[in-house]
């Protein structure tokens, strides 16, 4: 384990000389988090830009794909899944049709609704993207040890169950 000092390590010292009575311990946690998500996120939104897509499309097509075969759901299973607003689905929707990598068609099974699927370029795009994503997600794990990424992976899904 590294003893290298970062810009949170300095953040905590300021506060723990001007506030000696407060636990920064969690600032300490949460602090990296949010730089690490920050620093991944863009570093995400620069590799999916290659394949002409945002991270938010590209959450929208990769959510038709491992729904698997026949790679279709509602606009409401979507917007559900990724916690979107129906706006804020419908402006991702019409931009990804226009791009070719999705079609609506009306549902079968209720006359007032509609079926995402993804399309042939769609799906080979995301199979694209999704293969380069992770590995920038590798190369970003790569000062870690598998059994230091396990452990890591545990007690992230442990504060998260917490949360």
């Amino acid at each position: 384990m590294s003893d290298d000092k970062d810009a949170v390590d300095a953040i905590t010292a300021q506060w723990f000389a001007v506030r000696p009575d407060l636990d920064t311990a969690p600032m300490a946690v949460f602090g990296r988090i949010y730089r690490i998500a920050k620093a991944m996120g863009d570093a995400m939104e620069e590799c999916y830009s290659r394949f002409g897509i945002s991270r938010g499309e590209f959450d929208v097509v990769a959510t038709l794909r491992r729904s698997g075969a026949p790679y279709t759901l509602s606009p409401r299973q979507l917007s559900a899944t990724l916690m979107l607003t129906t706006g804020g689905m419908t402006g991702r929707l019409d931009k990804l049709e226009k791009a070719g990598l999705l079609c609506r068609k009306p549902d079968p099974h209720d006359r007032r609704g509609l079926q995402v699927t993804i399309t042939d370029r769609g799906l080979a795009l995301i199979d694209e993207a999704v293969a380069a994503g992770l590995e920038v997600q590798r190369d970003a794990l790569t000062g870690l040890s598998d059994e230091e990424v396990d452990v890591l992976t545990g007690l992230l899904r442990k504060l998260l169950a917490g949360i």
